[in-house]
């Protein structure tokens, strides 16, 4: 029965398709006082089949589960290339603002060349694309109140792995720096080495590695909306 249930939780994810993880990369983001940003990332990102690697985990078990419905299982489709799924992929993803190059390379590895300007009027969600199915963000920024703002970026820490079905197969290609740069006030940020003066800004750095936990986090307090 707890099979079952567990079956019935991860079917939404099972319809969605693929998560992306970061393997190798540069990212930063600024957030200027007055709620303007700039988000780049330069890298690598590994593509994981959902579906695939939740079948896997299964395979061993002695009585085999009942199928959720709605759900394509891969022993019920015919053979896919996944190469074909992950260049569909890439292709997708070319077509979104922001991404300046996607390359890839085999294996469900990317590299990537992505940089976007805006204003934080709204939230906003890296990587989301509705046409590639993917889930799992590397960062969000939330609006909290009307001058506040939350980054996090889950996929940048050891606690997004447990969530997602293969994720930990792929958790020791994660590497890489993570710089946040603002004028705005710190409210607060969970670095231990704290934010460090950048002329008229601030910067915090977080080194990234397999062996990180806790997700880089900070709040910022902004203009408000009006």
């Amino acid at each position: 029965m707890a099979r079952g249930l567990l079956l019935a939780l991860l079917a939404p994810l099972l319809l969605m398709g693929c998560i992306v993880v970061p393997g190798r990369f540069d990212a930063s983001l600024d957030i200027a006082a007055d709620r303007s940003f700039t988000y780049r990332y330069r890298g690598e990102i590994v593509a994981i089949d959902l579906e695939d690697e939740f079948a896997k985990g299964l395979k061993d078990t002695d009585t085999a589960p009942e199928k959720p419905k709605g759900v394509a299982w891969q022993t019920d489709k015919a053979p896919t290339s996944k190469d074909a799924t992950f260049r569909a992929l890439a292709d997708a993803l070319r077509k979104e603002a922001g991404y300046r190059s996607v390359e890839y390379k085999g294996d469900g590895l990317f590299q990537i060349d992505y940089a976007i300007s805006g204003r934080l009027a709204h939230a906003f969600i890296w990587p989301y694309n509705a046409d590639a199915e993917l889930v799992f963000p590397f960062l969000t920024v939330e609006l909290r109140g009307t001058d506040g703002v939350r980054i996090k970026a889950p996929a940048f820490g050891k606690t997004s792995d447990a969530r997602v079905p293969g994720a930990d197969k792929v958790g020791d290609r994660r590497e890489g720096i993570f710089t946040l740069t603002t004028d705005a006030e710190i409210v607060s940020q969970n670095n231990e080495d704290g934010a460090k003066p950048a002329g008229p800004k601030r910067t915090i750095t977080w080194k990234v590695t397999p062996l990180s936990k806790d997700p880089p986090m900070a709040v910022l307090k902004v203009a408000p909306l009006g």
